[in-house]
């Protein structure tokens, strides 16, 4: 594996309101906080938020593309959702090796995604399989 200790790659997206409808319909998740105004509005966020997977799922295209890329197999994730993100927020999710275990060829990466303002949004820690390709004969 070339991968190592410190390595780091990160995505930008700005969460649109179709994205949010997107994923409302995908997962079935249509928890008014984020599609009604008037109810959101009575929550301590004022406004309706996006779901917090949605903004967990940025991690996802940085393995898959990234680090490691091509092959790359989630073991696990976690996730902790420190602040709510808007829809117009641009976020920057960012993920950095923390441990490389070759023998298994296993690659922990620690994840943070933030917010234009930098301000932190999601904290959270991705485990992955480095599949090795089969050479070409």
């Amino acid at each position: 594996m070339k991968i190592k200790v410190g390595d780091s790659a990160s995505v930008t997206k700005t969460i649109t309101e179709a994205d949010i409808q997107t994923f409302g319909d995908l997962t079935g998740d249509h928890n008014p906080l984020h599609f009604d105004q008037e109810h959101a509005h009575r929550t301590r966020f004022r406004q309706p938020i996006s779901h917090g997977m949605l903004t967990g799922s940025l991690f996802s295209p940085i393995i898959a593309h990234q680090l490691p890329g091509e092959g790359a197999i989630y073991l696990s994730q976690s996730l902790r959702f420190v602040a709510p993100v808007f829809a117009g927020d641009t976020i920057t999710a960012q993920l950095t090796v923390t441990r490389v275990r070759e023998d298994k060829q296993i690659v922990t990466m620690e994840g943070v995604a933030k917010n234009q303002k930098g301000e932190v949004v999601i904290t959270g820690e991705s485990v992955v399989l480095v599949e090795e390709l089969a050479p070409e004969f």
